[in-house]
């Protein structure tokens, strides 16, 4: 009878260990993961200033694991393109910097321009720019687009629309529904991207037109430089718009004290409006927009003068006016941006893909709790100056680059 006890008390013994391995196994991961160092950031080249980031994380992110994915050149044969977007069939529209909009489809063959668009000022930073389709475009194929216009006085950002015919080959009665003030001579920061939100209204970015003289009225609010702009499609502004203070505010405004936002996408998720902008040397930027707030430019900036100057006055932050969510210094240039809403690649659901012209790469952003805390460089071995990118119906990116290049990047 002692037999089976002295059996069970042998196999207690044994088994005692590998009954507490998986505390013991559970203890030694949480030990290795607290140990496991975060991934080096993707900028290694020295920063421009010794400006002090306003918290952990708003410039030089952690590196995020690297993504496995595909990409391939559709078409090399655009000119200069500045804008796309996708058609309801998966086809894409494109708009070329010196005037023309071109179909391409997805094997990357491209029509011929199609007529009846108003006249670009293609000097410089102008020319056609961004563009994007009405909601109702399946019935009523109508087309929302921006451009550098040459007026008295100078030149403005300018949106127009029109019907894109039946045939595709030409835009039937484009008029311009908005214009901004004041024209002014320089040919630079047009900003120009432009979408629908979810009210049915359009979303504009402007740019301040860079020069000394226009510069301040990027803080103006009788001014339409360097803003977020919220129309109708009639070019009126927008019901539900924020109300600026100061004399002759200007009702289509939606945020001031913007530099040069090439860039605006909405959160798939939260809904909020977010922005890239270039700054200066220095100090690119990734907003998220809130209405009847103040982005601070030129009063508060992370980057200098070109010539190597501080910009007076040499501020980072003031009360009353917002700070990026992210910069860079050394500056990529950020033109278009896009939010990932596939599920072709789960890491990068929610992802912010910003198209990056001096960086020559789409820099992937990974957001949390309205924080970058990872950062990607993907196709930077390309040497491609990257314009614009969307999320097509087939759940690719496209992206297109000053050279001509349309890619697809997919899994």
């Amino acid at each position: 009878m002692n037999i089976p006890i002295l059996n069970t008390v042998r196999l207690l013994s044994i088994l005692a260990p590998i009954l507490m391995l998986p505390t013991s196994c559970k203890q030694d991961l949480e030990e290795n993961n607290s140990a496991i160092e975060p991934i080096a950031g993707v900028e290694t080249n020295a920063a421009n200033t010794n400006y002090k980031p306003a918290f952990d994380g708003q410039t030089r992110a952690n590196g995020t694991v690297k993504s496995t994915f595909q990409s391939k050149i559709i078409t090399s044969a655009l000119s200069q393109p500045w804008g796309i977007t996708d058609l309801p069939d998966g086809r894409l529209l494109v708009t070329e910097k010196s005037g023309s909009m071109r179909i391409v489809d997805t094997l990357g063959v491209v029509s011929a321009p199609i007529t009846g668009l108003p006249v670009v000022n293609n000097v410089a930073q102008g020319g056609l720019l961004g563009i994007c389709l009405d909601p109702s475009y399946a019935t009523n194929k109508m087309v929302y687009w921006v451009f550098a216009e040459s007026v008295a006085g100078g030149n403005v950002t300018a949106v127009a629309k029109g019907k894109l015919s039946n045939s595709e080959t030409t835009i039937e009665n484009a008029i311009v529904i908005y214009r901004t003030n004041p024209p002014n001579a320089s040919v630079l920061h047009y900003g120009g991207r432009i979408l629908f939100d979810k009210t049915g209204h359009l979303v504009l970015s402007t740019g301040e037109r860079s020069v000394i003289e226009t510069r301040p009225l990027a803080q103006a609010v009788t001014s339409g430089l360097g803003k977020i702009i919220r129309i109708t499609t009639n070019g009126q502004p927008a019901l539900g718009n924020p109300t600026f203070n100061g004399a002759g505010a200007l009702p289509e405004l939606y945020s001031i004290g913007h530099r040069n936002p090439q860039g605006i996408a909405f959160h798939p998720v939260t809904g909020d409006l977010w922005q890239s902008e270039f700054g200066p040397r220095g100090g690119d930027e990734i907003n998220r927009v809130q209405p009847g707030l103040n982005y601070g430019w030129p009063i508060i900036t992370y980057g200098i003068e070109y010539g190597g100057e501080p910009i007076a006055p040499v501020k980072t932050q003031q009360e009353g006016m917002e700070q990026p969510v992210y910069y860079w210094d050394p500056v990529i240039s950020p033109s278009g941006i896009t939010f990932y809403k596939g599920n072709k690649i789960p890491s990068w659901q929610n992802n912010l893909f910003v198209a990056a012209l001096s960086g020559q790469h789409i820099a992937r952003l990974v957001i949390q709790n309205n924080k970058v805390v990872g950062e990607e460089r993907l196709l930077e071995k390309e040497n491609q100056r990257f314009r614009d990118v969307i999320q097509g119906k087939n759940g690719a990116l496209y992206a297109i680059t000053d050279q001509g290049r349309l890619y697809k990047i997919d899994k």
